[in-house]
């Protein structure tokens, strides 16, 4: 049976929020997903890769979305291997990558299908994001420069908010309400072409999440591809609610990808200035945390951030098995 999208969610560990996404996508109008009743629209299936959950995400699945496909992890493989295994079974002419902790919102599938039927030129659409609460999350980018990486979402921007780096990076400079060419667009909900995966490739396994959606759409536009921001799609995203189950982890990895990026794409002596300053401002929060905690201030949550913090330093912000 030919599909004409392919849904790909990696989970780990968020089963309640994995089945009101898993009801978003059957309950879209426009669609029909693969296994259910419904007649006419966009045929549609749907892959659920579990990285070895904890929780009841899989019995679940297997019992309320028996029409979905689902692929078991023993270990936790990381967020790109494990859309990797997805992608590589897929049958869609178009291909989304999803995460579990989100909720389409009303005809967002069928908005973003008919875009790119009638822009053959866009191979990547990212629709506009929102929290839980309703207001707009941040979701257009442009290719950081390293100016950006040392002031966006580091112990400087906390010094020096809103900093037109931090500005700029975001494309805080224009509407949110327009649909745009962008640099990239951050990984929540991306619809890609089939075209574009067969001539660009998988996601880069090198980065075990983070940044891997940058890498994938530097290379689709430097492959002559259009990315585009569709704020007339709406995707709510209850923000890092997988990785808020390992801070330390989140941190490793957050901040080695933006690293690794920097050296794939920019060089050795940028990569290793970033990493030294970012291990820099980790080494200031540590000996913050340290002294707050010897005052006696809130020493339960000083010593957990001393921890985390400690573990951060001795990872050398380094991804394990990634050379360019």
């Amino acid at each position: 049976m030919s599909f004409d999208l392919s849904i790909i969610i990696v989970n780990w560990n968020v089963s309640q929020l994995l089945r009101q996404c898993l009801y978003s996508i059957q309950a879209s109008p426009g669609v029909s997903v693969a296994g259910q009743e419904s007649a006419g629209g966009y045929k549609v299936e749907v892959w659920v890769v579990d990285n070895a959950s904890a929780d009841d995400s899989v019995p679940m699945v297997e019992k309320e979305f028996p029409w979905v496909h689902l692929i078991v992890n023993s270990e936790n493989l990381g967020f790109t291997r494990a859309n990797n295994q997805a992608l590589r079974r897929a049958r869609g002419r178009y291909l989304m990558l999803l995460n579990p902790d989100t909720r389409l919102v009303e005809d967002a599938l069928a908005r973003m299908l008919a875009f790119m039927e009638q822009n053959p030129t866009v191979g990547l659409l990212g629709p506009q994001l929102r929290y839980g609460d309703g207001s707009l999350q941040s979701s257009r980018r442009r290719f950081p420069t390293l100016a950006m990486a040392l002031m966006e979402s580091t112990l400087l921007e906390q010094w020096f908010p809103h900093n037109r780096w931090a500005r700029a990076y975001r494309l805080e400079d224009e509407p949110s309400d327009h649909i745009q060419d962008v640099d990239w667009v951050t990984g929540a909900c991306m619809l890609v072409r089939r075209q574009v995966l067969e001539t660009v490739g998988l996601l880069d396994e090198r980065f075990f999440m983070y940044s891997e959606e940058l890498d994938w759409c530097r290379r689709i536009t430097q492959a002559g591809w259009r990315v585009v921001y569709f704020p007339q799609a709406i995707v709510v995203h209850y923000e890092g609610k997988s990785s808020d189950q390992a801070i330390a982890a989140r941190h490793i990895h957050f901040e080695a990808s933006k690293v690794f990026y920097f050296r794939k794409y920019h060089g050795r002596l940028q990569s290793e200035f970033l990493r030294l300053f970012l291990l820099g401002t980790y080494f200031y929060r540590l000996l913050e945390e340290g002294l707050k905690f010897l005052l006696g201030h809130k020493r339960a949550l000083r010593k957990r951030r001393v921890i985390i913090y400690s573990q951060v330093l001795r990872s050398g912000l380094r991804l394990s098995g990634a050379e360019v």
